[in-house]
């Protein structure tokens, strides 16, 4: 199973700078409050049918009751989780990442997206899907405080759509 360590991560040498100790933990603050309803919704979504649309679908719940702060926490927490259990049965957690990367307008900062690319970077190519919330994030963000795509791979980015209840 491949591991992305939570801080190691964020701070270690690479095409990113290092955020400050204190972004890093404000992410992790926002992430843990979001995480035990993303377990239960993504267990209870692993029993269901995977054909169910998703706005029925436990994730797909979780997702509309969240404002964009909301949002953004639980698609950095659905990418670090899926990041680190690649090797797990990750398709819910997969589906949910691409469901929140179709959202248009969510608010995403530069630090956000920093923060996911390192994390997307340090594990590796065997997760074939991590770079599609940070890419769609990153294209939300105003033209100068884009990363550069030089040294990203090509991955598809859902096609984004607008409001926070889009899609289903």
């Amino acid at each position: 199973m491949t591991s992305v360590a939570g801080w190691a991560a964020a701070s270690t040498p690479g095409a990113f700078p290092a955020l400050p100790r204190a972004v890093a933990q404000s992410f992790y603050r926002r992430m843990r409050a979001v995480a035990p309803a993303a377990v239960g919704a993504i267990e209870r979504d692993r029993a269901a049918d995977p054909e169910q649309v998703f706005s029925d679908t436990a994730c797909g719940r979780l997702v509309g009751s969240l404002d964009d702060a909301g949002l953004r926490a639980l698609g950095m927490w659905t990418h670090h989780w899926c990041m680190r259990f690649y090797d797990d049965d990750t398709r819910v957690g997969r589906r949910l990442v691409r469901e929140i990367a179709a959202r248009a307008g969510l608010g995403w900062t530069a630090d956000e997206v920093r923060w996911m690319l390192r994390e997307s970077f340090s594990v590796g190519p065997a997760a074939a899907d991590r770079f599609t919330l940070p890419r769609a994030a990153a294209a939300q963000l105003p033209p100068a405080d884009r990363p550069s795509e030089a040294h990203w791979p090509e991955v598809e980015v859902p096609r984004q759509r607008s409001g926070r209840h889009a899609g289903g």
